[in-house]
């Protein structure tokens, strides 16, 4: 940025180490799902850098309207987000409140300027939440929708395991998610006393993903058990391994996320984890509108055992 010229968000963003989207969130009011942390890091840094918002994004703010606005951009369909968005919107009916999905490849302005349009209630951005830190409260800032990589590693160690890896997409929407998956399955395997959790990436491609598969059991030879960032991950890792000739559990298990049914369709069945994702999206809901929590608690995330894993 040269001296002469205004900062902007995205210069506040870059300093802050997050999205433009959470300092648009910050800077404008919206930002109950943001740590405390985090909003004062954005703060400092727009102080610092002698931001000033311009007039649409002055107007993204916790409005006076029963809309919820629900940001998910990036974030692939699935079992969880779908069944998220269920609970979510179930009780915001209750209480007389309507949700507005927002999704696709949108800038942060064009965010300020829907939100702007709609004065929401209260914005969730699922989309940034992989700029959360992997600290200790992870799991409660994002409603445990993303942090339960303990999950398949306490399995994988009952199973007898003892190095494990972790399978994330190489998909640039996906980075920040599968980069917080990465550092909450280190936490998880150091926590269970684990040697340091290897992690790769996986393309597309079931070419390059057999190639990167190759590749990587050289370099790790011990590794006997991979957690794949979701189901369709899994898939593609069962794909590459058969290629290989490689056999799932007996030569490497394989878990993955989601409970997809093409995973129980698949041969071998692929091993998952399923979680209380509707559930989550009401305690959500609730949240998003300050009101106590329900007495209900999330059932806790659990394997699904089928013949990869």
């Amino acid at each position: 940025m040269s001296k002469s010229a205004r900062p902007t968000v995205k210069d506040v963003a870059q300093a802050s180490g997050v999205s433009p989207t959470t300092v648009s969130f910050v800077l404008n009011g919206a930002s109950g799902h943001v740590s405390l942390e985090t909003r004062e890091r954005v703060r400092q840094a727009a102080r610092a850098l002698g931001y000033v918002p311009n007039g649409s994004a002055q107007a993204l703010r916790k409005g006076s309207s029963r809309i919820v606005l629900l940001n998910v951009e990036g974030i692939p369909a699935s079992n969880s987000l779908g069944s998220y968005i269920r609970g979510l919107d179930a009780e915001l009916t209750v209480h007389d409140h309507v949700l507005l999905v927002v999704h696709g490849h949108l800038s942060s302005q064009t965010l300020s300027d829907v939100a702007q349009t709609v004065s929401p209630r209260a914005v969730i951005d699922l989309a940034d939440a992989g700029n959360a830190d992997a600290t200790a409260d992870t799991r409660t800032s994002l409603d445990s929708f993303f942090a339960q990589a303990d999950v398949p590693v306490q399995y994988l160690v009952g199973k007898d395991h003892r190095h494990i890896a972790a399978a994330l997409p190489e998909v640039a929407e996906l980075q920040a998610l599968a980069g917080l998956r990465g550092r909450l399955m280190q936490h998880a395997s150091h926590a269970a006393g684990l040697a340091r959790c290897a992690t790769f990436t996986l393309p597309v491609s079931l070419d390059v993903a057999e190639e990167r598969l190759r590749s990587f059991r050289t370099e790790h030879p011990e590794v006997t058990a991979i957690a794949a960032y979701n189901d369709d991950l899994a898939l593609l890792l069962l794909a590459a391994m058969r290629r290989l000739g490689l056999q799932a559990p007996a030569d490497l298990a394989v878990v993955g996320f989601d409970d997809t049914l093409h995973g129980a369709l698949f041969s071998p069945a692929l091993t998952t984890v399923r979680i209380d994702a509707e559930a989550i999206g009401r305690i959500a809901a609730r949240k998003a509108l300050g009101l106590p929590s329900i007495d209900s608690a999330v059932e806790p995330a659990r394997v699904i055992v089928r013949e990869s894993g």
